[in-house]
């Protein structure tokens, strides 16, 4: 189809928050961007990390809500206002609310919804009763939504067998992780004393400090680790877990032996330095960051969790799989990425480039 640069997509997220999935949806926006296309990123409100990241030529909107779920009338007066041609969105929350926006404006938006969990798994612990709808509400109204984009086959697998949505609706796109800037922004130096004077293998964890990245497991596995070598443990992130994970570490004896420096918005200096990563999920959707440690080429050891984890690594050619929860197996990986004995996983990285993920968007649309 013959391009028509005065064609808008704009892309509605909650926030900018330090999520991968906020990071992807930054990356696709500057990367449909520097196709020449016009870009709007709608934000139910201006908050978050990732601003410096965006594009210039991506036009920031704050619609000035308290919570997503507010930001459906602010929305709907947007799209009255600029008549997108396209309206993507990423997490269950925005999702929902670009599906009522569109119909209530009646404006006719292509709606593409990005779903980057597994759902089935992502909303059963939660005791709010907003979350514990939202399994429902996905099977009521994503049918709605013009396309619906998986971020796994994973994914994919369970909208269609646990919320019935049409198998034929359903496009995988893996997340537009891997552009050129991690590499440049990988050489950034580190002023963490542990890779400054680095004296021990660092194992490196890196996520959002709650339930579903199951740091707990890691920690019990790194404590098994210790009584076989001396090596250091950083977990990048923040959360509700903090206090926990702390109490933890003293419960285990790990004190001086994990730091949890808390978020950076630059881990790619830590991914390329750390001896290995270990991504230690119960659940995830795609795991960008696992692929951001493939790409700068080191050693990966990821639980064998619903959300795309066999399909990155091949079911194992790339990195080590271990059962979810396995402390004891966790461990035994771990010292043999120490030892040398897991493979260099960048070629199979590299693969997941914004610029294939954009591409696979744009020929969605019709708009390659």
């Amino acid at each position: 189809m013959k391009k028509e640069p005065n064609k808008l997509i704009s892309l509605f997220l909650a926030d900018l928050g330090g999520g991968g999935a906020e990071r992807a949806m930054v990356n696709l926006a500057n990367g449909i961007a520097q196709r020449g296309w016009i870009v709007h990123l709608v934000l139910a409100k201006k908050k978050g990390v990732y601003f410096e990241e965006v594009n210039p030529n991506v036009k920031i909107i704050d619609l000035g809500a308290k919570r997503t779920l507010t930001a459906i009338f602010p929305l709907i007066r947007y799209l009255k206002h600029y008549c997108p041609d396209v309206l993507i969105s990423a997490l269950e929350h925005a999702n929902l609310v670009a599906i009522w926006a569109k119909y209530l404006s009646r404006t006719r938006p292509q709606t593409v919804v990005s779903v980057r969990v597994v759902v089935s798994h992502a909303y059963q612990d939660y005791y709010l009763r907003r979350f514990r709808l939202i399994p429902r509400l996905v099977t009521l109204f994503y049918p709605l939504s013009d396309q619906i984009v998986a971020v796994s086959k994973d994914v994919a697998k369970d909208l269609v067998e646990n919320f019935g949505l049409r198998e034929s609706k359903i496009h995988v796109i893996y997340n537009p992780n891997v552009h050129p800037e991690i590499f440049v922004k990988s050489e950034a130096k580190l002023n963490h004393p542990w890779f400054v004077n680095k004296k021990q293998a660092i194992v490196l964890g890196i996520g959002r400090l709650d339930p579903q990245k199951d740091f707990p497991t890691l920690l019990r596995a790194f404590q098994r680790v210790l009584q076989q070598k001396e090596a250091r443990l950083v977990i990048l992130g923040e959360g509700p877990e903090r206090s926990n994970l702390l109490n933890l570490i003293d419960e285990l004896g790990l004190q001086g032996k994990v730091d949890l420096p808390g978020f950076d918005p630059n881990p790619f200096p830590y991914l390329k330095q750390a001896d290995v990563f270990v991504l230690s999920s119960r659940f995830e959707g795609l795991p960008g960051v696992l692929i951001q440690a493939m790409a700068l080429g080191t050693p990966v050891i990821a639980t064998d969790c619903p959300g795309g984890v066999r399909e990155i690594l091949e079911d194992g050619k790339w990195g080590a799989i271990v059962p979810v929860g396995d402390a004891a197996k966790m461990a035994e990986k771990i010292m043999q990425g120490l030892q040398g004995n897991l493979p260099i996983p960048t070629q199979r990285g590299r693969q997941f480039s914004v610029e294939q993920a954009v591409s696979d968007y744009l020929n969605l649309l019709g708009l390659s």
